[in-house]
């Protein structure tokens, strides 16, 4: 399974790792690393959350333009939160329980996340139809945020802004090992079903007549997407093309379409463009631009790129 390729993109990986732990510490070596290695775990798993969601959801949905961020995840993310900010208050959001809120997103995520998308998938590649749905369900989702943003009071609109936006340099650490279990558990449950994706990356009609059981490995899948998508934004916040680019990366790398390679390539690519992204802005441009804009502006051109190489 490993090859060549895939050994220089491992130590491409760890090389921008060790270079994020210690460029350019000053002081307290101990307080540094600490510092750091607690970012460096949270890039870490948003990056393997963005990747494995975006590559499961595309073998679902049976082709390579749609994520869950393009189908409104994200979206409902923020409405989630929007909707705590109203009820609650700047205030009693910011008193809340952080694993206990997050447990609770996670759930409602997953849980819709089958109720929205399973009806979608009962039509074999209706691919016109999942992107309607996405964009209606997008487009409805961030309505709905903004309502409610204009009745809250406008100091409590800051904590919604925070919220609404990816922001890789703070992150809570109080959620970083209840989503560390969560992404250990995904992870070996995507490997352990990589042969089922395989089949089911066929199609729906196909992998029935394979033997596969569609309908139970799609909602189990689905949950799992809901659960990976809530990781990454509790996180970091919503980022919606970094998973389509990593993907799309990771399937160059890949040469094929089995699952043993794509998702090592996908995870690995990530973590290179998250990790290595936010070591050369943090030292070399003192965050003057910010990371999630710069991979949305590259991952929009890739977006448009895979269009055209659709059509063609």
């Amino acid at each position: 399974m490993l090859d060549r390729k895939m050994i220089l993109t491992a130590i491409t990986a760890i090389g921008v790792i060790v270079l994020f732990m210690t460029v350019n510490i000053r002081g307290n070596w101990q307080f540094a690393m600490e510092l750091r290695s607690m970012r460096l775990l949270a890039l870490l798993q948003v990056a393997i959350a963005v990747s494995l969601s975006t590559l499961v959801f595309q073998t679902i949905t049976s082709n390579r333009i749609l994520t869950p961020s393009l189908m409104g995840m994200d979206a409902l993310y923020i409405l989630l939160q929007t909707t705590l900010v109203f009820a609650l208050g700047g205030l009693g959001y910011a008193t809340l329980d952080p694993i206990v809120k997050f447990s609770t997103e996670t759930i409602v995520m997953a849980g819709l996340a089958c109720l929205l998308f399973l009806p979608l998938l009962r039509f074999t590649n209706a691919l016109v139809l999942m992107l309607l749905g996405g964009v209606v369900l997008g487009v409805m989702f961030r309505s709905l945020s903004s309502f409610l943003s204009r009745l809250i009071d406008p100091n409590d609109f800051a904590v919604v802004q925070g919220v609404s936006y990816a922001d890789f340099n703070t992150v809570n650490a109080d959620l970083i090992f209840p989503c560390l279990i969560l992404i250990v558990f995904a992870a070996l449950f995507c490997w352990r079903a990589r042969h089922i994706l395989d089949v089911i990356l066929l199609g729906k009609p196909t992998a029935i007549g394979l033997g596969v059981n569609w309908r139970i490995y799609s909602v189990a899948l689905l949950v799992l997407v809901g659960i990976l998508v809530a990781v990454s934004t509790a996180l970091v916040g919503p980022v919606t093309l970094l998973g389509l680019l990593v993907v799309a990366l990771g399937r160059e790398l890949a040469k094929t379409s089995k699952h043993s390679h794509t998702m090592i390539y996908s995870c690995l690519v990530s973590i290179i463009l998250l990790v290595g992204g936010q070591t050369i802005l943090s030292h070399l441009f003192a965050n003057a631009l910010p990371l999630g804009v710069l991979i949305e502006f590259v991952g929009g051109i890739t977006f448009i790129f895979i269009l055209f190489r659709w059509r063609q």
